[in-house]
């Protein structure tokens, strides 16, 4: 099968979020689905390969077993979809065929479906539809429209801003991309969080160097 390699960058799957706390009392589904957050946000801050990949296979075949058991299950179609993704690109950039990205899309697309206001799901289609060809289906218009919809409506939302900065930059507009990546790392540093400090820095540098 023919093989793509997706311009994708690290924030397009790994979405630096807290993954939703398992209740007890919840039912198989979202208690599934809910395990198969954790391993995905898990396999992010392991360091070594092998040990992300044992997360992130294992939250696969969790989220496998929560839509199973609930197709309605908003947050197992959006595990699936984190650990998928992730598992598509653990070797470097990421590399699929056309049927494991459209495979990606649909459980990102059923999340939505079935949660239109599910704001990890909105950013993460956002950010496809920004960095994906059109020939894969990507739309940078809309993909934009959909980040900045977070952003308006969360002042701490980190993952869209960042998303925000890269789509600005690729478009020309220098002085915004900078201010949304400046935005970015506040949150980042008030957060307490090290790995979007990291990642903030990351993209602010890259601003910088090709001004």
């Amino acid at each position: 099968m023919r093989l793509f390699r997706l311009a994708v960058p690290v924030a397009l799957l790994c979405l630096s979020v807290a993954a939703p706390p398992v209740r007890a009392g919840e039912s198989p589904a979202a208690e599934l689905a809910a395990q198969a957050r954790v391993e995905c946000e898990v396999g992010r801050r392991a360091k070594g390969k092998e040990e992300r990949r044992q997360h992130f296979e294992k939250g696969q075949a969790l989220g496998e077993r929560a839509v199973a058991a609930d197709d309605n299950n908003a947050e197992g179609h959006f595990g699936l979809f984190c650990n998928m993704g992730e598992l598509m690109r653990i070797d470097g950039e990421s590399i699929a065929s056309v049927f494991q990205l459209r495979r990606l899309m649909a459980e990102l697309d059923r999340a939505l479906e079935l949660n239109p206001d599910f704001t990890d799901a909105i950013v993460s289609k956002g950010t496809l539809l920004v960095r994906l060809p059109r020939l894969l289906g990507g739309d940078p218009v809309k993909g934009e429209a959909m980040l900045r919809q977070v952003a308006d409506r969360d002042p701490n939302a980190f993952q869209s801003r960042l998303a925000l900065a890269q789509a600005c930059d690729a478009r020309g507009d220098r002085a915004e991309a900078l201010a949304f990546a400046t935005r970015a790392l506040q949150i980042a540093r008030e957060q307490g969080r090290a790995d979007k400090i990291a990642e903030a820095r990351a993209t602010l540098a890259q601003l910088r160097a090709s001004r």
